[in-house]
């Protein structure tokens, strides 16, 4: 079996993406790529779904995005932006000679387009829209974005895949998007639902000449189809793994790492440490969560530990502990976490009636997709009737819970799960602005504003610990705590290394 200590955050997150690779995969072929479900839409800046940013990543690329050390490094940006002594303004250079799956040359007119549409759709653009002054172009290839506080995490926001500020042709903007046109190495070339997503190769793609780092330098489309399969069933992802029916699978079930190991040299276990955090929203706009009092009950209700040890079972897979960041990393904090894996029904029950809770049914959204999720809302349930709670879980496939979150009046409590990254303001979303949930508070202003416009690296830190106290304090969500990732790969698919949003540029399938 295979050991995973624990270890320093950046390390781990190392170990996650891939370097430069130095012998170039065979060209040609379709891979075919078993995903947790449906995407519940192909636009990027629509959804924060994780694996709406994995698809569609291939097709739309960003200014900037993060290389092997999850440093910021430009992509559709000629470098890195000029930034004025007081921080207010960005004046960024855009890459000349760039196509467009279209055909033609990439403007600033398409990313101030881009942005603008970033800014009200996606929850941290709509963040960086409240302070924004200005935002246009200056010339063909140039643009300059004004705003009226510093921005400390702008261009990490910039880089994200999940929310993605993607950067697409001015004419393809619409709402609902119809035609997907962007610059990346893969082009949109047909989905069916409950089938499959295909990408095909973008013969004329216009490549970054640096080496291949992390998801930044040089892109090559070597495969000519990408083919994404909804598989929602888990055991079903790792029976076709085995079969050699897919060339990757994603988000395997912890158990099934031995049955992948002893499958031979044809099946490869893809463990990525430290991948993420498996977190709880609260809909704090309406219903019987909007009540703070109640949440916190919730909060001192509940035990991650036993839920994290139900979900994952092997230790090796799991950390539960209520630091938002790991000890040794520059967010570490403690603030708040004494209210952390209490699992304290009596306390939890004279909380919640003090509060005013009258029995009301708490709706509990999860999926199957990702077992995992699943089987921590059972736990969070029984430990909830415990406290006097009168739980109810609502099980649906991935792309129904990612529709139906975006609707206050059907749920009150979903599951979910994000990367573990080295800039806070990243995830949850729920940190930024109308993200389902709809955390909206005079402190979180505050404790983000302040965080937000502070450049100073170690004094950023100290500001962290205050913004965690606020989400202990309020409740918006509660982060159940750290666990690594199981996905496979044939071996015929060479050239990939695990990824946080898996990405297949630069990989090729042997004959």
């Amino acid at each position: 079996m295979l050991h995973l200590p624990r270890r320093h955050l950046l390390t781990l997150l190392l170990a996650a993406l891939p370097m430069v690779s130095f012998a170039a995969p065979p060209k040609g072929g379709a891979a075919n790529l078993a995903m947790i479900g449906e995407p519940q839409s192909l636009d990027p800046m629509a959804s924060t779904a994780d694996l709406v940013g994995t698809i569609m990543q291939h097709v739309y690329e960003t200014l900037y995005t993060f290389d092997s050390k999850w440093n910021v490094t430009p992509m559709l940006a000629d470098g890195m932006p000029k930034v004025s002594v007081d921080g207010l303004t960005y004046a960024v250079n855009i890459r000349k000679g760039v196509k467009l799956h279209s055909g033609r040359d990439l403007d600033a007119q398409d990313v101030v387009a881009s942005l603008k549409r970033w800014m009200e759709m996606a929850p941290r653009g709509k963040s960086v829209a409240k302070d924004t002054v200005s935002l246009e172009a200056k010339g063909s290839h140039a643009i300059e974005w004004k705003f009226n506080a510093p921005n400390a995490s702008l261009l990490a926001q910039l880089a994200l895949p999940s929310g993605m500020a993607a950067i697409m042709a001015k004419e393809s903007i619409a709402a609902p998007l119809s035609s997907f046109v962007g610059t990346g190495p893969y082009k949109f070339k047909e989905r069916r639902p409950d089938q499959f997503v295909i990408l095909s190769r973008f013969d004329t793609y216009s490549a970054r000449k640096e080496a291949p780092n992390g998801y930044g330098g040089k892109r090559e489309a070597l495969l000519d189809e990408l083919r994404f399969t909804p598989v929602p069933n888990a055991n079903t992802r790792v029976e076709g793994a085995l079969a050699g029916q897919f060339h990757f699978a994603d988000q395997l079930p912890t158990e099934a790492l031995a049955r992948v190991e002893k499958a031979g040299p044809s099946v490869v276990p893809i463990l990525t440490p430290s991948f993420g955090f498996p977190y709880m929203v609260f809909n704090t706009k309406e219903g019987v969560m909007a009540n703070q009092g109640i949440r916190q009950a919730i909060q001192i209700a509940i035990g991650e530990g036993e839920m994290m040890a139900a979900a994952y079972g092997d230790k090796r897979f799991f950390i539960a502990e209520g630091n938002h960041f790991p000890q040794g990393t520059p967010f570490y904090s403690t603030a708040g976490t004494d209210q952390y894996n209490k699992q304290d029904a009596k306390r939890a029950k004279e909380m919640a009636d003090k509060a005013g809770y009258k029995g009301e049914t708490i709706r509990l959204l999860t999926s199957r997709q990702y077992e995992f999720h699943h089987t921590m809302v059972q736990v969070m349930a029984e430990q909830l009737r415990a406290a006097g709670f009168k739980p109810e879980m609502q099980v649906v496939d991935w792309a129904t819970l990612v529709q139906r979150r975006g609707d206050s009046k059907v749920w009150d409590i979903y599951m979910t799960h994000s990367g573990q990254f080295p800039e806070p303001i990243l995830s949850p979303p729920q940190l930024g602005e109308c993200a389902p949930g709809w955390w909206s508070s005079a402190a979180k202003a505050k404790a983000l504003g302040d965080f937000n416009q502070q450049p100073d690296p170690s004094k950023r830190a100290q500001l962290w610990g205050a913004v965690q106290q606020v989400v202990y304090n309020e409740v918006p969500y509660i982060n159940i705590g750290k666990f690594s990732s199981l996905s496979s790969r044939s071996n015929k698919l060479e050239g990939y290394i695990p990824a946080t949003w898996p990405f297949f540029w630069n990989t090729g399938l042997s004959k």
